[in-house]
């Protein structure tokens, strides 16, 4: 059988499954479960309307209990934040729509790494958000939702990109417009947003999956 340079990095199709895999359904379940209470507490139909706030208060990232030295409310949470704000978003439509982005890219990619380098991916770019935010951000607010996980796989789909190009002498324009492209999509949100958009934590995440593209998750 020929073995050419081609070959070598377009790999023959392997069996996967037909949707997602099913942690990452688990992971999206959970982040589910916290949300959906919230939002019918918003709505006035369960609980309280101070549902949300309270759940921010223990499980968000906030900036203050590292630069400013608040106590923390519990033994850990200055520990714990770094990945617990990742499992909290701020609406349904902020839970949807990092849930639909992480079925989509987390699928072919756990397809290649597997099941538990996945998930290092996802934590390590869950922390480096939070860590890029609280160096970068002047905010005194808390910083939620799974968006810096999310960017650490469209970093690392990115980069895979970049080295298959560069290794068959391919352009690389598509991969230079497509981070061009997350950039003015950043821009264009943070101002709609009225600066209400964690762009930091979304560069931290995006950073770790370009890196981890040439460390334990080289394809």
């Amino acid at each position: 059988m020929q073995n050419n340079k081609r070959d070598q990095y377009y790999p023959h199709p392997q069996p996967t499954e037909p949707g997602a895999p099913a942690f990452l359904w688990a992971l999206v379940g959970l982040m589910a479960a916290i949300e959906l209470p919230l939002t019918l507490s918003d709505a006035g139909w369960i609980g309280f309307d101070s549902w949300r706030m309270n759940v921010f208060l223990y499980g968000a990232f906030w900036p203050p209990l590292l630069r400013e030295g608040l106590a923390p409310l519990y033994t850990g949470q200055k520990a714990l934040m770094f990945l617990s704000h990742a499992l909290l978003h701020g609406s349904f439509a902020h839970f949807a729509m990092n849930s639909v982005v992480l079925l989509a890219l987390g699928k072919g990619i756990a397809t290649v790494l597997g099941t538990g380098r996945t998930l290092l991916l996802l934590s390590l770019s869950a922390v480096a958000g939070a860590a890029a935010f609280g160096l970068l951000s002047s905010a005194s607010g808390p910083m939620i939702g799974a968006s810096g996980a999310v960017f650490g796989l469209l970093g690392l789909w990115q980069a895979w990109d970049y080295r298959r190009r560069r290794n068959l002498g391919a352009s690389l324009q598509p991969v230079m417009s497509g981070i061009a492209g997350l950039i003015v999509v950043n821009v264009v949100l943070f101002f709609a947003l009225s600066g209400a958009l964690a762009w930091e934590a979304h560069l931290g995440g995006w950073i770790v999956g370009w890196t981890a593209a040439w460390a334990f998750a080289r394809r």
